[in-house]
C-alpha cells in the first residue's frame, strides 16, 4: 500500500485540548467542572466548594502520572480530564528535578539548565494526555493562573501582557500543544472623571461579568482553532457549542 492511498480528506473532529488561565477566583475550575463527565487531577487544594469527581490531592509528579495511567487502564464513566492547576504541577516537576540533581532550588542548576531538564517531564505528561485523548477519547482541560509579564516585541517597544503563570519554556510547549488557549477575565469599562485644574482620572468600572478572550491581543495570550468569537462567556457549555461534544 502506497502513501497516496492513506491520504485523508475532510474534517476530523477530535476531543479538545483546552488551556484556560486567568486571575485567582474568577471561576476557571467551575468552567472545567461543566465539561462532559469531568474528573479532576488536583495539584492544589481548591476544589472543596465544587461538586465534582476528583482524585486525592497529588503530592508528587509520579502521583499525577499514576492517576493518568489509572484512567487509561480502567473502565470508568469519565469523558474529560481536568488538571488543576499547571502552576502547582510545575512546582512538583521542579521538586523532582531538584531531587535528581541534588540541589535545593531549580535556580541552583547553572545556565538555567534546570528549566530545560523540567521539559522532559512536561513532555511525559503531555504524551500521557495524548494517549488518553487519541486511544480513549478523553477531552482535556488544563487550568493555570495568570501573571503579568514583560513582552519583548521585536516590532515595538516592550510592553506588559497577561500570560499563563509558568516558566516561558513550559508555557510555550503547552500553548503549542493545546487547541485552545482561553484567557479568563472580568469585563471592565473605563470612565474618565474630572479632578479639577484640567486634570482627568481614568477609573475602571467592573460589572462582575466573566469572559474568556479567545484571540491573542497585545494585552494577553490566547488562541483558538475553532473560529470562536473574540470574547464569550466563561462557560464551558457555551464553548462546547462550537465543537462536537463526545
Amino acid at each position: 500500500m502506497n502513501l497516496l492511498s492513506k491520504i485523508e480528506t475532510g474534517r476530523k473532529p477530535m476531543p479538545r485540548r483546552t488551556l484556560v488561565y486567568g486571575v485567582h477566583g474568577i471561576g476557571k475550575s467551575t468552567f472545567a467542572a461543566k465539561s462532559n463527565n469531568p474528573v479532576f487531577i488536583q495539584t492544589e487544594d481548591g476544589l472543596s466548594e465544587i461538586d465534582c469527581a476528583r482524585f486525592p490531592l497529588t503530592q508528587s509528579f509520579d502521583e499525577v502520572i499514576e492517576a493518568l495511567k489509572e484512567l487509561y487502564t480502567t473502565d470508568n464513566p469519565y469523558k474529560t480530564i481536568c488538571v488543576d492547576s499547571l502552576d502547582w504541577l510545575e512546582k512538583l516537576i521542579f521538586d523532582l528535578v531538584c531531587k535528581e540533581k541534588g540541589v535545593d532550588s531549580i535556580e541552583d542548576i547553572g545556565y538555567a539548565k534546570g528549566y530545560i531538564f523540567a521539559l522532559s517531564y512536561w513532555r511525559k505528561f503531555l504524551d500521557c494526555l495524548d494517549k488518553l485523548r487519541n486511544d480513549k477519547g478523553y477531552s482535556i482541560v488544563l487550568i493555570a493562573h495568570a501573571k503579568i509579564a514583560r513582552f519583548e516585541n521585536p516590532d515595538t517597544d516592550p510592553y506588559d501582557r497577561y500570560e499563563p503563570s509558568l516558566h516561558k519554556h513550559s508555557s510555550a510547549m503547552i500553548q503549542e500543544w493545546c487547541d485552545e488557549v482561553l484567557f479568563a477575565v472580568y469585563k471592565v469599562h473605563t470612565k474618565k472623571t474630572e479632578e479639577g485644574f484640567n486634570k482627568k482620572r481614568t477609573k475602571g468600572i467592573g460589572t462582575g461579568e466573566r469572559l474568556v478572550k479567545t484571540t491573542e491581543r497585545p494585552a494577553h495570550i490566547a488562541k483558538n482553532r475553532l473560529g470562536l468569537p473574540d470574547e464569550m462567556p466563561l462557560d464551558y457549555e457555551v464553548y462546547s457549542k462550537y465543537f462536537r461534544q463526545t
